[in-house]
């Protein structure tokens, strides 16, 4: 008898990895702008980390992303933030400009208000912070099919790298010469 989940296995084991890790990183949780997780900010506000979200997922938009992905930049911005006064003052500054209804504005409304300061300072902290962190996170990876590096698994090729199934079989005089008998 199995028992079947409601929820993806990748997506539980992506998520409730990420929420270990951060309950293992210690202290008290409190933005919470999802049911299923908390992010701890130690020098943003809870309005702030909200703004910041919005404003990863202008920059980076996937709709079915979790926020729990999203969360990974607010967390690394402010952390850097309780480390640098320079990245403390930018992101006070630039939330100042972005206004404390950022993210309620509609999408079209969010990008205007983004290009507007693309060439600021701020936008491209905001910018690369995004791109790093987002895109370097096991949630981000599984939902987007990224396995991870092959190298420690054998590599691609022991691990199914050549198995297209879904594409019909090349007859062998398409395929070109062979090189096996080289």
């Amino acid at each position: 008898m199995s028992i079947i989940s409601p929820i993806p296995r990748r997506s539980f084991l992506a998520a409730s990895g990420f929420i270990s890790g951060l309950l293992a990183a210690g202290g008290s949780l409190s933005f919470a702008p999802g049911r299923a997780w908390t992010l701890e900010l130690k020098t943003l506000t809870s309005s702030q980390g909200a703004t910041l979200m919005s404003v990863a997922r202008t920059i980076a938009p996937h709709d079915g992303l979790e926020d729990a992905a999203y969360a990974l930049v607010v967390k690394a911005l402010d952390a850097s933030g309780a480390t640098d006064e320079h990245v403390r003052a930018l992101l006070t500054a630039g939330l100042a400009g972005l206004g404390e209804n950022f993210d309620s504005q509609t999408e079209p409304a969010r990008i205007a208000a983004l290009k507007d300061m693309e060439h600021s300072e701020f936008f491209q902290l905001l910018r690369s912070s995004t791109l790093a962190n987002l895109y370097s996170s096991a949630i981000a990876y599984a939902y987007f099919g990224y396995e991870g590096e092959a190298f420690s698994k054998g590599g691609y090729l022991a691990r199914g790298f050549n198995d297209l199934h879904w594409l019909p079989d090349v007859p062998l005089e398409d395929s070109g010469p062979s090189v096996m008998g080289r």
